[in-house]
């Protein structure tokens, strides 16, 4: 008998990627707002109970971090309450739970990669609304929750940073980009294979996942311009050149410094991040079988 599993935030970058990449006896149920409004705890409970998941995957966030700061409520709504909905029906009906989460749950000042286990500090509306929704699972659910954290998430679907850096490389004769904020470029393919083995081990608690290795913002600008000329997604190379922070101002604050430690999901999940340059060129490669 399949397995069934309803996923919240259809439409966004890792829920375009959980169906491509479900095992085949896994039987994906698709939700959005228009079909399934998380904030809306009878609208969540009559869904649920008529679809009869075994998992929930809760892929849904409010994530315009600048716009955040200007729509509080509905950023709340959704990240917060949302995800709180979400986890009462599952402990009350007995499905497994999964909640994705962010690095902005962190204030960004650390030097070393952060532990699963480091207290968090969010910094904005964004990252505030997502700890309080996992906080908020996890008062519900306890060692029954599996949270996932990770971070500067993209794919071949949607708006992000790699779409948009092709974009503007396309049309501009130089770029700015930032150099002094430092995390990890996240395949959304890579963090929905993460998602099936968690899945498949049962696994509970708070984990990280992000591709391996780091890079600034500006790294990750160059490694997009290398590739996408490698593989024709560009006709011709313009300069990017590093700008901090400072030279680029916006109404929320973004983490100086968001490397999440994987260690304990690598040993959970027996499975180990790639690189993200390897990530990034698997990425344009199927960017570039759309053309």
């Amino acid at each position: 008998m399949n397995k069934k599993i309803l996923i919240t935030g259809a439409k966004g970058q890792l829920g375009y990627e959980l169906p491509r990449t479900a095992p085949v006896d896994y039987e994906c149920i698709l939700t959005d707002v228009s079909d399934l409004d998380i904030t809306d705890t009878e609208a969540v409970n009559a869904f649920v109970a008529e679809s009869r998941p075994d998992v929930i995957i809760n892929a849904a966030a409010y994530t315009a971090v600048d716009k955040a700061e200007q729509e509080q409520h509905l950023v709340v709504m959704i990240n917060t309450i949302g995800a709180k909905n979400l986890a009462q029906v599952s402990k009350n009906k007995g499905i497994k739970f999964i909640q994705t989460s962010t690095d902005f749950v962190f204030n960004g000042k650390a030097c070393s990669p952060y532990q699963v286990d480091t207290l968090t500090d969010p910094q904005g509306v964004y990252g505030q609304t997502k700890d309080e929704g996992d906080k908020a699972v996890l008062d519900i659910l306890a060692d029954d929750a599996f949270i996932i954290r990770t971070a500067w998430l993209y794919s071949a679907h949607g708006n992000n940073f790699v779409k948009t850096m092709l974009r503007l490389m396309s049309e501009k004769d130089q770029l700015g980009v930032i150099a002094d904020q430092i995390g990890t470029p996240t395949w959304a393919n890579s963090l929905a294979q993460a998602i099936w083995q968690a899945i498949e081990r049962d696994s509970t608690g708070i984990h990280h996942w992000t591709d391996a290795g780091v890079a600034s913002w500006y790294d990750f600008a160059i490694a997009i311009q290398e590739e996408g000329l490698a593989q024709g997604l560009l006709k011709h190379k313009i300069p990017v050149n590093p700008l901090t922070t400072a030279d680029y101002p916006t109404p929320a604050n973004r983490p100086a410094y968001s490397v999440l430690d994987k260690t304990i999901t690598w040993q959970t999940l027996g499975l180990q991040s790639e690189h993200w340059r390897v990530a990034l060129r698997k990425m344009l490669q199927e960017l570039g079988s759309f053309k």
